[in-house]
């Protein structure tokens, strides 16, 4: 649960740092920025200093079990997410260890932890990077307001995007810019662009006494209450080290790199990704996103022609930093009600539907693999996720863009708050994209780029020997394919419609009255999508976006009023019982 957005300023660099206090200590707080490599904070902070203490706060509701969640994890995090956090500790803290320093690892509630630290170390200096997230604002407000009273100064730069938010809402009027194209045109070149960062520490101060505080090792999974839970094999450890050997493998293939083109790319690449797979490492500040900037731009430099924002790998981070200014700037940026940005849409509430959805259960084998690919590796390719977001939303299940968020939000290891929700805003045609016609079909999008369908071989076992004429389409298969591919659809793998009963002989015609429906299914519900979308526009525009939960309430009545004068065949539900 996200807390109310407050919007604090972001602490500036003093004129001159070198005049920061002598013969002092300073607390490194490590929340995001898990590097050394241009990190403005830890610079900072070890400069003047005797000691310098590197501080990680375990928050119990972040990190510890939670048995009544779906998935497992805490309460907020997936276990995927948790692991590479911690792998990404353990590599901050070797690199801290070969500087002549170490990560001090501490329990607790991070600001409570943070002030009892501030008061028994005495130190003269707080640095940490500067957060937008409005849990991190609210943290930061308490801990900055301690500090302040207690004459300890604080040091909070922009380092975790490539402009200050807060300064592009201030060039824009104290508005956030709501299109890419006058973000970019606001933002313009960064001011750092052009400087060397510093990208590399000869040592650090070391740690002073701790005192009475309890500071252990990096925990383990086991550490943290999972016990000896069994794991898949993920291709992706968290880290530093591997942030840049990643970095460096992807730009050293120029002709890659230059032409790189949003949202071209194979979703259903699983064995070397059609991108680079740094996002985790960017959301957790593993790498610097401006040492990548300055990386591609040194690419950019040395190659004939290049693609351009917003296709471009640079356009990626800059729509990164799109997404982070315009929820910095919106209240209630994270939901519907409430957030001016945002259609208000009478979103269907099914919690069977959305299970199915979330375990892979929805019958349609594209859409089901890229469910599994998500609980499995906590990751897969855009174009994947806007299928099945798309699926979720405006385009079979009219499901509320809130309720995918937050499934992604707890099993995505990248899962970043304001590219989260800016990405569902987007996907369900709530706001920044509105046209709703353009649909992701469940069964040709996948077989466009995988017609043999290896990616739903791989993630779906189950379906591994049905041949490539159904593989997408498994319903539509003969029973004895079904025998022979050891997949009977509806006891082995889910059938994707309630199916009418028809008493003839199992052959030909019921194949294809089979075949029909299902087809019909989607193409039904799709268009119901359409059509209910274009009656929430409508009503949005008349009423000028303030619609009352009462306007909602009888839209959907009408809506589902609508619905029931439909034929039968256009009524087809969603079956989402369990395999068995």
């Amino acid at each position: 649960m996200q807390l109310s957005l407050c919007l604090s300023k972001p602490t500036q660099h003093l004129k001159n740092p070198l005049m920061a206090a002598s013969g002092s200590g300073s607390i490194m707080w490590f929340r995001k920025a898990l590097r050394i490599h241009d990190n403005p904070a830890l610079e900072y902070a070890s400069k003047g200093s005797d000691f310098v203490y590197p501080v990680f706060v375990i928050d119990p509701h972040y990190m510890e079990p939670d048995p009544k969640a779906f998935s497992p994890g805490s309460r907020l995090a997936g276990l995927n997410r948790i692991r590479f956090l911690l792998e990404s500790l353990v590599d901050l803290d070797t690199s801290l260890k070969k500087l002549g320093s170490r990560l001090l690892i501490l329990r607790g509630e991070p600001g409570q932890v943070l002030i009892r630290c501030l008061k028994e170390w005495g130190v003269k200096k707080l640095c940490f990077e500067y957060d937008t997230d409005p849990h991190y604002q609210a943290l930061d407000i308490r801990v900055k307001e301690y500090a302040s009273a207690a004459g300890i100064e604080v040091f909070s730069p922009v380092s975790h995007t490539l402009f200050n938010p807060a300064d592009i809402i201030q060039r824009n009027g104290g508005k956030p810019p709501l299109t890419y194209q006058s973000f970019l045109k606001l933002s313009g070149q960064p001011s750092w662009a052009s400087s060397p960062l510093l990208t590399s520490i000869s040592s650090l101060p070391p740690v002073g006494d701790v005192g009475s505080c309890e500071i252990s090792e990096v925990p383990t999974i086991k550490d943290l209450g999972y016990g000896d839970i069994e794991q898949e094999w993920i291709p992706f450890r968290g880290g530093e080290s591997e942030a840049l050997k990643r970095l460096k493998e992807s730009i050293s293939d120029k002709e890659w790199v230059a032409n790189f083109e949003k949202p071209k790319g194979n979703p259903s690449a699983f064995v070397k990704p059609a991108t680079t797979v740094l996002s985790p490492y960017l959301k957790f500040g593993c790498l610097s996103s401006r040492y990548f900037y300055q990386c591609l731009q040194d690419v950019y430099k040395n190659v004939q022609k290049h693609t351009s924002p917003p296709v471009s790998l640079a356009g990626q981070l800059l729509w990164r930093d799109f997404f982070y200014t315009v929820a910095f700037g919106t209240p209630n940026f994270d939901r519907m009600e409430g957030n001016k940005l945002c259609k208000q849409i009478p979103w269907n509430d099914d919690d069977e539907l959305l299970a199915a959805w979330r375990e892979a259960r929805t019958g349609y084998p594209w859409i089901d693999a890229i469910m599994v690919q998500l609980h499995k590796w906590g990751w897969m390719h855009h174009l994947a996720r806007h299928s099945v977001a798309c699926f979720l939303t405006r385009g079979d299940l009219f499901l509320h863009w809130e309720r995918g968020r937050d499934v992604f939000e707890r099993l995505l290891i990248d899962s970043d708050w304001a590219i989260n929700n800016g990405n569902w805003l987007w996907l369900s045609c709530s706001s920044f994209f509105y046209q709703y016609n353009r649909i992701y079909s469940p069964i040709s999008f996948g077989k466009k780029y995988d017609p043999n369908g290896n990616y739903i071989r791989h993630f779906l076992p189950v379906l591994k020997d049905m041949p490539k004429e159904y593989i997408y389409e498994p319903w539509t298969a003969p029973p004895g394919i079904q025998r022979k591919a050891k997949c009977i659809i509806g006891r082995d793998y889910p059938k994707p419609v309630d199916l009418p009963c028809i008493c003839m002989q199992m052959g030909v015609i019921l194949i294809f009255t089979l075949m029909l429906v299902s087809v019909v299914y989607h193409d039904s519900a799709s268009k119901e999508c359409k059509r209910k979308l274009a009656e929430a526009y409508a009503l949005n525009q008349k009423l000028n976006g303030q619609l009352s939960q009462e306007d909602l309430d009888n839209l959907r009545r009408k809506l589902e009023q609508d619905e029931d004068l439909e034929p039968k065949i256009r009524r087809q539900r969603q079956k989402v019982g369990p395999l068995t």
